[in-house]
């Protein structure tokens, strides 16, 4: 069991996408620079004829929307639960942009079809 990290560089800093598959359930950890644990958002994946995703934030009161898009975001590709780290100290929505950009080229670059096997 090893992480996926994937990383850019935005205004000098290097933003970091890192990655752990669990057999039911994602973690992923978006920092910059050194690992750093931030805001953690935990999602389920969509199921049946919902249509929005089932999210919460469990620790931290910054950059709740954020950690909460990434993670149903995660929730949604990988038809898994889902659990998200993220830290940043730029401002919200330019941090989230760059992380968004670092997820979608992994999903872009990731060759494993999700199974969509809902067993726990």
């Amino acid at each position: 069991m090893s992480f996926v990290e994937s990383t850019c560089e935005h205004s000098g800093v290097t933003f970091h996408f890192r990655l752990l598959m669990l057999e039911n359930a994602v973690f992923a950890l978006f920092y910059e620079g050194e690992m750093k644990l931030g805001t953690v958002a935990f999602s389920m994946p969509v199921t049946g004829e919902e249509r929005a995703g089932k999210s919460s934030v469990l620790l931290g009161g910054k950059y709740l929307v954020a950690a909460r898009a990434l993670s149903e975001r995660l929730a949604v590709r990988y038809r898994k639960m889902s659990l998200v780290s993220f830290h940043s100290s730029f401002p919200e929505t330019e941090a989230f942009r760059v992380y968004v950009k670092i997820l979608e080229d992994h999903m872009k670059r990731d060759h494993e079809v999700p199974t969509g096997d809902d067993s726990e």
